[in-house]
């Protein structure tokens, strides 16, 4: 029985990241992400003028989503590949990710995002952020494990 290949993996590895952000979204909009994440960038906006985040209605926010997740999957191939073109991609995802995971870690445990701004705990997003971090530092250690190796142009 052959084993894997590091670029098998990182493929395996960008799925699993591509399903547990679905699985996220999923979970945020359940859990009424926006009603915390809405009013946080207006209160980031009024302190600090330069803050880039947008705001959303529910509907944008959830196809918006959707598309980019079914992006990530339609993109799995050339993880497969191992192509040098999508790593870049991959790493900054995971890297976001991880932040991600662990800003709704963080605000589970302040139970606030702004001093104004407080919910009951857990925050949403919170019971699959140990999944997408998880899933994140796979992705990055496939990466790694796949650097120099089998990695092709795309």
């Amino acid at each position: 029985m052959d084993l894997p290949s590091s670029r098998t993996k990182l493929g395996y590895a960008w799925v699993g990241l591509a399903l547990a952000v679905g699985l996220h979204v999923t979970d945020e909009a359940f859990t009424g992400f926006l009603s915390i994440y809405n009013p946080t960038v207006i209160e980031a906006r009024s302190r600090w003028s330069w803050f880039p985040m947008p705001t959303f209605t529910f509907e944008e926010w959830l196809w918006g989503l959707i598309v980019f997740v079914v992006i990530l999957l339609m993109l799995s191939p050339l993880a497969f590949r191992n192509a040098t073109g999508l790593r870049p991609i991959a790493c900054f995802l995971s890297a976001l990710m991880i932040l991600n995971a662990v800003g709704h870690t963080l605000a589970t445990v302040f139970g606030r995002t702004f001093e104004s701004i407080h919910f009951s705990r857990p925050a949403p997003g919170f019971y699959s952020s140990p999944v997408l971090l998880l899933a994140s530092i796979y992705l990055l250690v496939q990466l790694r494990s796949s650097r120099s190796r089998e990695g092709i142009s795309a």
